[in-house]
């Protein structure tokens, strides 16, 4: 068996290993499922996931979020979230085409009473006061619900440009008219000069941005966390597995034996590489939630178990985590845009594509990734082969492949 080969193995084995043994180790669903027979999210605390301030808004909310694509026929997935206290539901009015705030809408069709327990978040893409007001409304709509309790706009990339008087105005008069109660951003890109810019502004509720054990170690990262704190700015974390943007593995090492001791190591511990991933993100108190995707029952109760799992990350496993990281950044985006598309001659949005391979290789979720890759304009991905991305490969602090990776995404993708 080649070196290849038995990595693979071994890597598989070590996965159903953590699929059937970290349940035993954790709070079992089931015993969950006995303790809600109501609608009502009135079992004993200890067994619901917990809550945290959302910064200074005064709300609180659980600190695992019901982030990703669910269809309508899903509901099994959203009951179960409730009922295990999972009442962070976070969406998209582009997520599924809609699919998935329609999904919602049923939910709360059927349990309208749960509706005042679940803080609701959705988003739209647009800075424009009347598009926003359009695409508010209609997710409203879809999701049989007077309100939002927080709404954001999405993918915003340079907030002084985005985020100006209009929408400022805008979210004052959408929460006089209560249609919305909290107002802020998702970043995926440039989010610490995103944070550090909404830290100022003092009528910024909330963000969601790309933080995880590679971002939230990094100094700038650390200081735009603290302006946000200070400036009483809730805080939810995505991205918090941080996975790679390409499928090189063979060239960036995520089956060395480095990787599988690791995961080795944590599965002994009773939880698995993924668990440890979104435990060491919790060990910050001022991340309100980590929004993940939980498309299925299976990674509902894996994430569940992490909330619910006391038993603290070692200093060891941190430093495992940390050369891990650094042993992989090749294969990582870490989202500071500013550097590599300012280093490239032609204009190429790096990092939207980058994405859009994570989604592809990392995911498994094709459908995501074509549909982020088509919002590319099109005179835009002509110059995607034509590009020469020398000095944005020096650049990166990553250390990224650039024109490798981004010819391989246009490949698979065009």
């Amino acid at each position: 068996m080649s070196d290849i080969k038995k990595n693979f193995s071994r890597r598989d084995f070590i996965k159903r290993a953590g699929a059937a043994g970290v349940g035993a180790a954790l709070l079992p669903l089931s015993v969950l499922n006995n303790a809600h027979g109501s609608s009502t999210t009135n079992a004993p605390e200890q067994m619901m996931v917990p809550k945290r301030p959302f910064g200074k808004t005064g709300a609180n909310v659980s600190i695992l979020s019901l982030g990703g694509v669910l269809k309508p026929s899903d509901q099994l997935v959203f009951r179960q979230a409730y009922k295990t206290g999972v009442t962070y539901w976070d969406t998209a009015d582009s997520y599924g085409w809609g699919k998935n705030e329609k999904a919602i809408g049923k939910y709360f069709a059927k349990y309208p009473d749960d509706r005042k327990n679940v803080f609701l978040v959705t988003k739209a893409a647009t800075s424009n006061p009347e598009k926003l007001t359009e695409k508010l409304n209609t997710s409203l709509q879809r999701m049989n619900t007077s309100y939002i309790d927080m709404y954001f706009i999405h993918y915003v990339s340079n907030v002084k440009k985005e985020l100006t008087a209009a929408v400022k105005n805008w979210a004052e008069k959408t929460k006089a008219q209560g249609k919305i109660r909290l107002f802020g951003f998702s970043a995926h890109k440039n989010m610490e000069d995103g944070l550090l810019a909404a830290a100022k502004l003092g009528w910024i509720d909330g963000i969601m941005m790309s933080y995880n054990y590679r971002l939230m170690v990094q100094d700038k990262m650390k200081r735009a966390v603290e302006a946000c704190v200070e400036a009483g700015i809730g805080l939810t974390a995505m991205k918090t597995q941080a996975t790679f943007s390409a499928n090189f593995y063979a060239s960036i090492g995520s089956e060395t034996d480095d990787a599988l001791k690791m995961t080795e190591n944590f599965l002994k511990k009773g939880y698995t590489e993924e668990q440890a991933k979104l435990k060491v993100v919790w060990e910050n108190p001022h991340i309100a939630s980590i929004c993940s995707a939980m498309p299925n029952m299976t990674i509902l109760k894996a994430n569940v178990d992490a909330a619910l799992n006391k038993k603290e990350l070692s200093g060891a496993d941190r430093q495992r985590l940390q050369r891990y990281a650094q042993h992989t950044a090749p294969g990582y985006c870490a989202g500071c845009s500013q550097i590599c598309e300012s280093a490239t001659d032609l204009d190429v949005p790096i990092s939207d594509i980058l994405r859009c391979s994570m989604y592809h290789h990392s995911y498994g979720d094709r459908v995501a990734a074509l549909r982020l890759f088509n919002e590319i304009p099109a005179n835009v991905k002509s110059n995607i082969l034509k590009a020469d991305y020398s000095k944005a490969e020096k650049y990166c602090p990553q250390k990224i492949q650039i024109g490798k990776v981004i010819k391989k995404a246009y490949d698979d993708l065009i």
